[in-house]
């Protein structure tokens, strides 16, 4: 990609605009960071910077940033019976010696790492609140802070979801090494005013809620967080992600994890249900018809044993999903898409599972348009710029190449993809399942150029930081 340094157009030979593929697209954007014009079988202007094939960027509708920081050390086995649970105590390990200054550190290199593979907006599940003897800080919003600073040194968007943990499983007060998750309704309302202070009307950093578990929130504190809570805010729960936990909710509330949700919570387009792994067929269509969003972390759910989302039982009852990196052990759009599709493939022996029964096409474009979708909806992206006159409304446009939307792209080397000359669709699914990733040159996020050709433009102090703070953790 040939650079213009401060330049606010491009123009790609292929982009993926709301209505399909288009040739010869030139963008341009505003000093807010806004699309100002998207102009098919456009011509090229001397200033603008040259593209081979733009994308609209995904979201990442879950992540947990301090978990990046124990990337490829849990592969080893130190238990006869190897699982989630035991994963989560090395986890418990780690969230215990993260300070402010080294979480700002990790979550800089992780959204960095994001932005380098296609993602510039994620939704930070975040319940590493209390210092380590789980004490709060004087600013209650200290580790929230810290990690939305993070996203800012990187240049990416922020979704912060301060998320409410009361209990270490149905009933049963938290365990020590949980001290520093816990908070109560008014404590996360708490958080989300000293951010909202601190970022007022900032168009990168969003809020909304999450609850962290039915095992460890209440039906009366999710209500309470509920009432507490901004209207409209997206609201975030894992749920039914470990066959223990849906059996242990049936022992405690009488009903499956997801059935329960839907039978006593408000569940809308605003919820993200993350995780769902298991779901009964009933719960699958209830979920698909209720308009919210399935947050499947293909990478993590298979790391840590989870199970199959029924992806194409709940594709065919209208269901809407995007993908997320939660635990963060690896970075990569492609593969969580690649995962999510294979895992279909080798539980029903059949190719090319994800899309509506008796329809065909292609699968790649049908992943990443649907994943668009889902992580736009979870990470509250629908709004488009209020000055923005012929500015698509609605949420088919949200996170989109569109007028009124933010300046967000995802530039992909030609070159790089597993064949020559490829054209619309065929492009999505060479990248998806013929790259190990996709072929990422830059990124636009909020009109600023922050990958170019590959690296990201503060990449040698982000990642100075990050070695810093990965040795002191260790020390």
């Amino acid at each position: 990609m040939s650079q213009s340094v401060g330049s606010s157009s491009f123009f790609a030979k292929q982009a993926l605009l709301p209505d399909g593929w288009h040739d010869n697209v030139r963008l341009s954007f505003d000093a807010q960071g806004f699309f100002t014009q998207v102009e098919p079988q456009g011509r090229p202007q001397p200033q603008d910077i040259r593209a081979d094939i733009a994308l609209p960027p995904l979201p990442s509708l879950h992540s947990h940033a301090f978990q990046r920081a124990m990337a490829g050390l849990t592969e080893a086995r130190h238990h006869p019976s190897d699982s989630f649970w035991t994963w989560r105590e090395q986890m418990y390990g780690l969230a215990a010696r993260i300070t402010p200054d080294t979480l700002r550190a990790i979550a800089a290199r992780l959204y960095m790492d994001m932005l380098k593979a296609g993602f510039t907006q994620v939704a930070e599940f975040h319940y590493l609140h209390n210092a380590p003897d789980g004490a709060a800080y004087a600013q209650p919003a200290e580790m929230a802070l810290s990690v939305i600073e993070g996203a800012r040194q990187a240049g990416i968007g922020m979704t912060m979801l301060p998320t409410l943990y009361r209990h270490a499983g149905f009933g049963r007060p938290l365990a020590p090494e949980q001290k520093r998750f816990a908070s109560t309704p008014d404590f996360i309302a708490r958080i989300l005013s000293d951010i909202a202070a601190q970022y007022p009307d900032h168009p990168a950093v969003r809020t909304g809620v999450a609850l962290h578990s039915l095992r460890a929130v209440s039906d009366a504190d999710m209500r309470e967080m509920l009432r507490l809570a901004p209207q409209d805010c997206p609201i975030h729960i894992h749920i039914a992600e470990q066959v223990k936990e849906v059996e242990d909710c049936e022992r405690a509330l009488g009903r499956r994890p997801v059935a329960w949700l839907l039978d006593e919570m408000p569940v809308d387009a605003r919820w993200c249900l993350v995780h769902a792994t298991h779901l009964d067929a009933q719960e699958t269509t209830r979920l698909a018809r209720s308009g919210a969003v399935a947050g499947l972390c293909p990478i993590t759910e298979a790391n840590l044993g989870d199970g199959l989302f029924p992806l194409e039982k709940y594709i065919d009852a209208g269901g809407r999903f995007g993908i997320g990196s939660d635990s963060n052990v690896l970075l990569s759009t492609a593969e969580e898409l690649r995962l999510l599709e294979y895992g279909q493939r080798l539980a029903t022996q059949k190719r090319c599972q994800a899309l509506p029964t008796g329809q065909t096409g292609s699968i790649g474009q049908f992943l990443y348009s649907q994943a668009l979708a889902g992580g736009a909806q979870a990470c509250g992206l629908g709004a488009a710029h209020p000055a923005s006159p012929g500015a698509p409304v609605g949420p088919a446009a949200a996170g989109q190449l569109a007028v009124g939307q933010r300046a967000d792209a995802c530039i992909l080397r030609e070159d790089d993809l597993s064949l020559p000359g490829l054209k619309g669709d065929a492009v999505l699914d060479s990248a998806i399942f013929a790259s190990p990733t996709l072929p990422v040159s830059d990124v636009l996020c909020h009109g600023a150029w922050v990958v170019r050709d590959g690296r990201h433009i503060n990449e040698i102090h982000i990642t100075a930081a990050f070695r810093h703070a990965i040795m002191a953790l260790r020390s």
